[in-house]
């Protein structure tokens, strides 16, 4: 068999970096957190969610391990001053997919009392939705580069 052949398998057989979680339509992608500096006390957190089904629904909470988690918005206020702000949730079309990116809706975790996100941990997690209900997740803290700048947290 020709060696790039070969290669194309091989690369093929290999487990993908993306993961990825369902819930009845929903399916959540690339749960993943950006690595913390030492001494850091708030951490933030990226995935996708699709839904293939034909009814709306909403992200509503995030429960995980830490005194506060909750959700996210980066907006531009009319002075032009970009704030964060805390969210009552993400809506999710039917049929649509909205994504939790550096820069948008994104999930904080706060209280890490100086203990940081470190390049290949699991945190684990459970999403909460309006109507699908709870679905247990796990985000995979990569390095900031990789994962956006989410300095000013």
């Amino acid at each position: 068999m020709p060696q790039k052949l070969l290669l194309a398998l091989s690369l093929l057989a290999q487990p993908a970096a993306a993961h990825e979680f369902t819930l009845g339509a929903l399916t959540i992608g690339h749960p993943y957190a950006a690595e913390t500096p030492p001494g850091a006390m708030t951490g933030a957190g990226y995935l996708t969610i699709a839904n293939a089904g034909p009814e709306a629904d909403r992200l509503i909470a995030v429960r995980a391990d830490f005194p506060n988690v909750s959700l996210h918005r980066t907006e531009a206020g009319a002075d032009g001053v970009v704030r964060m702000r805390e969210s009552e949730g993400v809506a999710v079309p039917a049929g649509g997919e909205v994504a939790l990116a550096p820069g948008g809706d994104h999930v904080m975790f706060m209280g890490l009392a100086g203990d940081p996100f470190e390049v290949g941990e699991r945190i684990p997690a459970v999403l909460v939705f309006e109507n699908a209900g709870e679905v247990a997740v796990e985000f995979v803290v990569e390095p900031r580069t990789a994962a956006g700048d989410h300095a000013g947290h």
